[in-house]
């Protein structure tokens, strides 16, 4: 029996992120007041870390206690609702591990976007990555469902949100497909909104919106959890679109830009090394964002790996396109790298991270970028470049510009 009522607890998740300054809008609050998110998340999995640090996953499903069902729901959390593709929280056998897929993300992270977009009635919107539909349903109430179209790859999820969306009264229909393209059939839009995390900001999104609407998604040609930022572009009469990056974010990479998780003998992967040399900058530094963020535009494509062995430890960044690496150790005396293939990896981080300090180490809202038919281009200060180069690293003051090629979408 129920004990919780589910208002209640809706006004209390309001409350919250109104005291923490994140819900500021009469009319978004009313979204959040109104929305039942227990409908988008009948089943997820609650984690929590298991043995070795491996995560581990607790299925939350209609079985559960609806009142501690109900609590989780409604608490500041993101909540896994699928791992490895295909497995849910009511397909689960008990607890399990995995790789998350699918998410509900944190109330305080999809109302901030939602703020972020400064939307007005009658706008039509786009939406990158339907996911349970519950960001859908904000919008469907704050807009209208007429005026929000949203995008998922994945049709299982997708028609779990369908459903889930006219359980709550908007009879929205979320499209099966890949988002990158965008949705060009109820185009042109005012605003695109992806909650997933981008490599780049598609072309796509920038022809599919109006002159003067906005694109708000999360970038970083990212392998990792981190390092990404969230960017907020305005499209230009001249079909390019100009913004900043607002703060940090963390989401899910679109599932054609996912990575696969490297596995077997990292060791041979670098055995063959070009140069070996000291270096003084230490792969520690990567662990904090900015840096995170910095080194993925220097070496975008990278991923990074950490292995320990006979308590040594190896700090891996490999570029499975261009077939590099560079391989960082320690010892006693600082840090060796070991790099090979046609791009020297560390290098070029390397160069990127002596930059950015020399101008000071400002804060990720320092970035601005730009998207054009023919590139996706960053800069901190100064102007942007014109090289025509893929990936083009310059630091020389006032500013640091990075400059993309963009890449052929995924058949």
């Amino acid at each position: 029996m129920t004990h919780t009522d589910p208002a209640t607890l809706r006004r209390a998740l309001a409350d919250r992120l109104e005291h923490g300054e994140v819900l500021k809008t009469p009319a978004w609050r009313k979204a959040v007041e109104s929305v039942p998110r227990e409908l988008f998340l009948p089943s997820f999995f609650k984690d929590e870390a298991g043995p070795n640090g491996i995560t581990q996953y607790t299925p939350i499903t209609p079985a559960t206690d609806e009142d501690e069902r109900l609590a989780l729901i409604y608490q500041n959390e993101t909540w896994v609702t699928q791992l490895n593709g295909q497995t849910t929280a009511e397909t689960a056998d008990g607890l399990m591990t995995g790789f998350p897929t699918s998410s509900s993300t944190m109330p305080s992270t999809v109302v901030g976007m939602l703020e972020s977009l400064d939307v007005e009635e009658g706008m039509n919107v786009l939406e990158i990555g339907t996911g349970t539909g519950y960001s859908t349903g904000l919008m469907c109430h704050r807009l209208g469902e007429d005026n929000v179209t949203s995008v998922e790859v994945d049709r299982t999820v997708s028609e779990r949100a369908d459903a889930a969306l006219e359980e709550a009264g908007y009879s929205t229909w979320p499209v099966t497909g890949d988002g990158l393209l965008g949705h060009p059939c109820r185009a042109p839009y005012d605003r695109i909104i992806s909650t997933c995390a981008v490599r780049r900001i598609p072309y796509a999104w920038v022809r599919q919106t109006k002159p003067g609407g906005i694109i708000l998604a999360t970038v970083g040609p990212s392998s990792w959890s981190y390092g990404t930022g969230l960017a907020k572009l305005t499209v230009k009469e001249d079909g390019t679109a100009e913004g900043r990056i607002i703060g940090r974010a963390s989401f899910m990479p679109a599932r054609a830009e996912a990575f696969t998780p490297f596995s077997g003998d990292l060791s041979a992967r670098a055995a063959y090394a070009d140069s070996e040399r000291r270096t003084s900058l230490s792969p520690d530094v990567l662990n904090d964002w900015m840096p995170a963020f910095l080194a993925q535009l220097a070496a975008p494509g990278a991923q990074l790996v950490r292995a320990v062995s006979d308590s040594r430890e190896t700090v891996y960044l490999f570029d499975s396109g261009r077939e590099a690496f560079a391989a960082l150790t320690a010892d006693e005396d600082g840090w060796t790298v070991r790099q090979g293939g046609p791009v020297a990896i560390w290098d070029a981080i390397e160069d990127a991270l002596n930059a950015w300090r020399n101008v000071g180490s400002p804060g990720i809202s320092a970035v601005r970028l730009e998207v054009s038919a023919e590139a996706h281009a960053y800069w901190i200060g100064g102007q942007q470049i014109t090289t025509d180069a893929r990936s083009y690293w310059i630091g020389d003051e006032p500013g640091l510009r990075w400059r993309h090629q963009h890449q052929p979408l995924p058949e």
